[in-house]
């Protein structure tokens, strides 16, 4: 890319982020660090480490999510969706005993943490399938 099309492409950005916004009502919620994780985490036995991963992938860019790093050995996947503000969401993905894999989504709108239910439904939600179509190898 020429320097003058990056230059355009950071104009158009810049251009973009003075847009007003408008944010979900409940990015800090009260609730007890319990209640978060319960909110943030879902636990999966089919399924390994790397094919979970795969799946998480899958799912952040079926909800318009473009991944900005993955790490297969830390098991992270960060991804930002720019729609009418700015989501960030981390994707944690652990091996627990046996065939059991942990995955935790913590998702922020600038510094503020989303504790909204709805926001992490949609996307286990999202991943259930893909996880499933990942077993089955449907592509």
């Amino acid at each position: 890319m020429s320097r003058p099309q990056k230059l355009l492409l950071l104009l158009g950005l810049l251009a973009l982020a003075g847009c007003a916004t408008t944010t979900p009502t409940n990015i800090a919620g009260g609730g007890t660090q319990l209640e978060t994780r319960q909110i943030q985490t879902r636990e999966y036995d089919t399924l390994d480490k790397a094919m979970t991963l795969r799946s998480v992938i899958a799912s952040l860019q079926d909800l318009g999510f473009t991944i900005d790093q993955a790490d297969a050995e830390l098991g992270t996947v960060t991804a930002t969706r720019l729609d009418q503000y700015t989501m960030r969401m981390t994707v944690t993905v652990v091996q627990k005993e046996g065939e059991r894999i942990s995955v935790r989504a913590n998702a922020r709108i600038g510094e503020n943490a989303v504790m909204d239910a709805p926001t992490y439904q949609d996307f286990f939600v999202v991943l259930d399938k893909a996880m499933f179509l990942t077993l089955h190898k449907v592509d």
